[in-house]
């Protein structure tokens, strides 16, 4: 096979992979969400409570680090998924500066339903074809996923938000044979306050000498 023809069949592979990709998360999932949510929730927004629910994340930096933003843009997300109650923000026993995100009931139970919704549509869509076909596909899938991290330049300053998708494995950390920072960051004793807390002394209730 020429050089010419090893580059057109990449491109088109390419391009299918890219039209795929749009077509689960800009029609499929676009359109399960408005149904199971109405206007309420983004993808991104569900992408955090599927981190929380699934993943050992507890706090607005791991957050960001699983996003790819930063903690600002982190906690603009957090705050509107607490205003809507679907997660709790409690003060971190270890860190007043900090604070525990937890998923609520309510956040479950809309999680339950996008799930339920995107299994029953997923299940339609894929049903014509063989296990071992798609099987083989996941394999070529993540080869070629590995392959691509591979030649990046930082490999490990990537996260490929597997713990969502894979839950259990991270294609970066058999690749790069380290974390990823989402991994390295969650993995990373919490900080504690070192703050000292000195007792000041009570002024005198008065500077005259005491009285006789």
């Amino acid at each position: 096979m020429g050089d010419l023809d090893a580059e057109a069949l990449i491109s088109d592979l390419l391009g299918s992979a890219h039209l795929f990709i749009s077509a689960v998360s800009g029609v499929m999932e676009q359109k399960l969400l408005l149904e199971t949510t109405g206007k309420q929730l983004s993808l991104s927004q569900v992408k955090v409570l599927k981190l929380l629910q699934l993943t050992d994340a507890r706090n607005v930096g791991d957050v960001a680090a699983f996003l790819g933003v930063s903690n600002a843009a982190a906690s603009k997300t957090v705050d509107r998924l607490v205003r809507r109650k679907y997660l709790k923000r409690a003060e971190a026993p270890s860190d007043r500066r900090s604070s525990d995100l937890t998923l609520t009931a309510a956040g479950s139970r809309l999680l339950n339903q996008y799930d339920g919704a995107k299994s029953r549509k997923l299940a339609r869509i894929f049903q014509n074809f063989a296990p071992e076909d798609l099987r083989r596909t996941t394999e070529l899938l993540e080869q070629l996923t590995k392959g691509v991290v591979t030649h990046s330049a930082n490999p490990e300053e990537i996260c490929l938000q597997c713990g969502i998708y894979l839950q259990k494995r991270c294609l970066v950390r058999e690749v790069a044979r380290t974390d990823c920072m989402y991994q390295r960051r969650i993995k990373k004793p919490r900080a504690r306050s070192n703050a000292t807390h000195i007792k000041v002394p009570e002024r005198s209730r008065s500077r005259v000498g005491p009285s006789g």
